[in-house]
């Protein structure tokens, strides 16, 4: 393929003509990881994370990628399934799983050296994914711990950690946890609205706050849930109030019927898209610079849409687990064995 500035409309209105002519070009990373973590920086800077304790990173569009892998998280093979990157040098990772498997991790300098700034005590706690509204303040999220969502707070660019007080979190339904399969079941917009996607429940549901997690509301998303493997599990919002939803069922040949959603109230009210991708979807992000057009990608195929989620397409055939854009119009995606890909014209 040929390459190309992102995909913006060549007038300039940053409408885009329903991704004509665009699709992923692979960019080889030599590794057999598999990548559900992303963090889009710019057109030639992204991050990705994934098992086996991997950290990779490109400044020069993908031509080349750096192992900059945390030498404690590779020895111990954590799954890092979320990484926030704030621009080439500084990122924050997110490692799942069980008590101490939970951790996160800061570099300053591109990876050469990474700190562990948190790491998880309480056995009960199960840590998902994380955001960042801005450079200093961020969150993450832990399934149920006492019959609540756990949320964890950083003010610091998360140099440290402290677990907020969870007086203002709904009550978890049964069986009801978040999804680490992207990166994307806690998202954020502006400085202070941020959404939680779960599943696993008898109904999939959407909690949003909008003062940095302190107080939470929770909306059913209409996406089927009422089993371990279903329910909502990735999330784009373009502002504090236009967002869509994506998941289904994650076991492979399963049939995820009425998958996406929609919400213009700020996940309020949500309401089924009317034409869905056909299968599971596990990430989600909007284009840059586009009023109505966004992506979402799963283990059979990337979909596009062009009017905010309500109607969704077939873009390309092709695994991927996770999507994100950058501010400059550029969008990679990743997934399973090394495989990564940006979005370029043919």
């Amino acid at each position: 393929m040929q390459e190309a500035p992102g995909v913006q409309d060549a007038s300039g209105t940053g409408e885009l003509r329903e991704l004509r002519g665009a699709g992923w070009a692979l960019k080889q990373t030599g590794k057999d990881a598999r990548f559900r973590g992303l963090a889009a920086v710019s057109r030639t800077t992204a991050w990705v994370a994934g098992s086996k304790g991997t950290v990779l990173r490109t400044v020069d569009g993908g031509r080349s990628w750096q192992d900059v892998s945390p030498p404690a998280a590779a020895a111990e093979g954590l799954e890092l399934r979320d990484i926030e990157a704030f621009d080439a040098r500084r990122a924050v990772a997110l490692s799942i799983g069980e008590g101490e498997a939970s951790r996160v991790l800061r570099t300053e300098d591109g990876g050469k050296t990474w700190t562990e700034s948190f790491r998880n005590t309480d056995p009960r706690a199960f840590y998902d994914c994380l955001t960042f509204f801005d450079s200093r303040h961020g969150l993450a999220v832990s399934d149920p711990v006492d019959g609540k969502f756990r949320i964890l707070s950083t003010d610091d660019g998360g140099r440290s950690w402290a677990v907020l007080p969870d007086t203002g979190m709904p009550d978890a339904l049964p069986g009801e946890a978040g999804f680490a399969a992207s990166g994307q079941c806690l998202v954020s917009a502006g400085s202070r609205d941020v959404w939680l996607a779960t599943g696993g429940g008898p109904v999939a549901r959407i909690l949003h706050s909008a003062d940095r997690g302190r107080t939470w509301r929770a909306a059913e998303s209409g996406i089927p849930a009422g089993d371990p493997a279903k329910g909502v599990f990735a999330l784009a919002f373009r502002d504090r109030t236009t967002g869509f939803a994506v998941g289904g069922d994650y076991r492979s040949g399963q049939a995820s019927p009425q998958a996406a959603a929609v919400s213009a109230d700020a996940g309020r009210n949500w309401s089924p898209s009317g034409t869905p991708p056909p299968a599971y979807r596990s990430g989600a992000a909007w284009l840059p610079h586009a009023r109505a057009a966004a992506l979402a990608v799963g283990p059979t195929g990337t979909d596009v849409t062009t009017d905010g989620g309500r109607s969704w397409r077939a873009l390309e055939p092709g695994s991927f687990d996770t999507v994100d854009c950058a501010a400059d119009g550029s969008c990679w995606a990743a997934g399973e064995k090394g495989r990564v890909g940006r979005l370029e014209r043919r």
